[in-house]
């Protein structure tokens, strides 16, 4: 049977819903997270082990074991005995990051997605790194998670939608979206001294807040440097005028029989 003229027949979809850079990032991390569960389950608790010391981000195989594509892997391996664990970090992905890729566009999203999660890679090895240089053993436990990347996503949406009104849970209270995040630096900030969940990795959650506020921040930087610049050189240039002026103050501006009409 032909449909009637003048119905409409509509296609539900939820492109609306997630963005293409969003869902590529959680598909990406699913699929990963499913390659460990069957590690995990059908290879055993050690392989599984092996492969995140070989793909999560162990700043003893990074310097010197040149193991250079951990500050990027990391980002999409999870635990696999807490569930929570990428459930929470996907959750959060979508709920800012769709709203970042709305604004930009995929292509943007994405680098600075992956700019801020190796950066707070490359700044948790350093740290990592530089007590090996008095003698102290090298840090050889494997972080991993996409949360550094994730909260250089807050951070950004801190800066672009400071007065958005979000739930704490399990605050019952609309707090503004710069609060919540600046309250999430703070516990990140303190837990980096030791305080809260010892295996949670603040350094990375602190890194990738840090690379997110340096990036979107650095023309405002490069302005005010520009601008320091040009008016150190109008002082200058004003103080080399006066002199000259003073200097031939008392001549005469020009010879009469030398003048031109």
């Amino acid at each position: 049977m032909a449909p009637r003229s003048g119905v409409r027949n509509y296609r539900f979809s939820f492109d609306f819903y997630i963005t293409p850079g969003v869902q590529l990032l959680v598909i990406a991390n699913f699929a990963v997270f499913f390659l460990q569960l069957f590690i995990h389950y059908f290879r055993g608790a050690f392989p599984e082990h092996q492969f995140e010391m070989w793909f999560g981000l162990v700043p003893s195989g990074v310097i010197p074991g040149l193991r250079v594509w951990q500050p990027l892997t990391y980002l999409f391996l999870h635990s696999v005995d807490n569930v929570w664990h990428i459930l929470v970090n996907m959750l959060m992905l979508w709920m800012f990051g769709r709203e970042l890729e709305l604004v930009w566009g995929r292509n943007r999203f994405l680098r600075y997605y992956f700019l801020t999660g190796v950066g707070a890679g490359i700044l948790n090895v350093i740290v990592r790194t530089v007590p090996t240089l008095w003698g102290k053993p090298a840090y050889d436990i494997p972080t991993i998670g996409a949360s550094g990347a994730i909260f250089g996503i807050m951070i950004a949406c801190a800066i672009l939608f400071p007065d958005r009104r979000v739930f704490l849970f399990p605050i019952p209270i609309a707090l503004r979206l710069r609060t919540v995040v600046a309250i999430m630096a703070a516990l990140t900030f303190l837990g980096t001294f030791g305080l809260g969940d010892d295996k949670v990795s603040h350094l990375c959650h602190l890194g990738g807040m840090l690379i997110g506020y340096l990036y979107l921040r650095r023309d405002s930087y490069l302005f005010r440097l520009r601008n320091e610049v040009s008016d150190w050189k109008y002082q200058r240039n004003r103080k080399k005028f006066d002199v000259y002026i003073n200097k031939h103050k008392g001549e005469p501006p020009s010879r009469p029989d030398r003048w031109v009409n």
